[in-house]
């Protein structure tokens, strides 16, 4: 659980820190941070934050978003709005949408509501 999360937090990280000035500002550093995962992935004590990470169809968009942005590109996905987004069975399906009349392809991503594990993400031709 600790493990997912944690690679959930890395992938994110880098698009809500890029640009960020942190002059003037205190930081723990690059060697620390490295300490910090490596201590928190031979964690075997199973700390959970909650019994479910993701908990509204807000979230899974918010977390959704930037990575699909940055496979497909910003264009490709905002297009694609509004997005259908459904929890089933623990899992958050969300997925682009088209407007009627119209033929093309979409974007599908599945996420564990549970620990935002990606399980899949595709955007057809």
């Amino acid at each position: 659980m600790m493990k997912n999360i944690l690679i959930l937090v890395m992938i994110v990280s880098p698009l809500i820190f890029c640009g960020q000035n942190f002059k003037n500002r205190n930081i723990v550093g690059e060697e620390y941070a490295k300490q910090a995962i490596k201590k928190a992935l031979s964690d075997s004590s199973g700390q959970s934050i909650s019994d479910t990470l993701i908990k509204n169809k807000e979230m899974a968009i918010a977390i959704a978003e930037p990575i699909l942005m940055n496979l497909y590109g910003k264009a490709v996905i905002a297009d694609e709005k509004p997005y259908e987004c459904y929890l089933i069975d623990g899992y958050w399906f969300i997925g682009g949408t088209l407007p009627k009349n119209n033929t093309g392809s979409i974007f599908e991503m599945i996420m564990g509501a549970k620990d935002g594990r990606i399980v899949k993400i595709t955007h057809g031709k």
